[in-house]
């Protein structure tokens, strides 16, 4: 886990999340999916750079299943974008930077 992106469990997920005054990309991920692990250096290098615009955070969907069944996540990754602690867009599957940036940019 990158000192950029926040780990989050249903304990902080409200206070991290949905109290949060920056709009937050919450990337829903297990352990035995691939690609999870190809887009984690994509988003410790967007949230080093958009650090103080958009916070990054990460759900272990088999650790904290009941957040992930909240929001209905049951393919990995899942890219959830919460703005003024609602959830404003959603993404299936690994993206590139690029498309990180244009599912980000389109909500802000």
């Amino acid at each position: 886990m990158s000192e950029t992106i926040v780990e989050l469990s249903a304990q902080n997920f409200g206070s991290e999340v949905l109290q949060s005054k920056l709009p937050v990309v919450v990337d829903f991920w297990t352990a035995w999916c691939g690609p999870c692990k190809t887009v984690a250096p994509v988003l410790d290098e967007l949230a080093a750079e958009l650090k103080g615009t958009v916070r990054f955070a990460k759900v272990d969907a088999e650790s904290n299943q009941e957040i992930a069944l909240r929001f209905r996540v049951s393919s990995f990754p899942t890219f959830i974008l919460f703005k003024d602690g609602q959830m404003v867009d959603r993404a299936l599957g690994a993206m590139g930077k690029g498309q990180f940036q244009k599912f980000i940019n389109r909500n802000m």
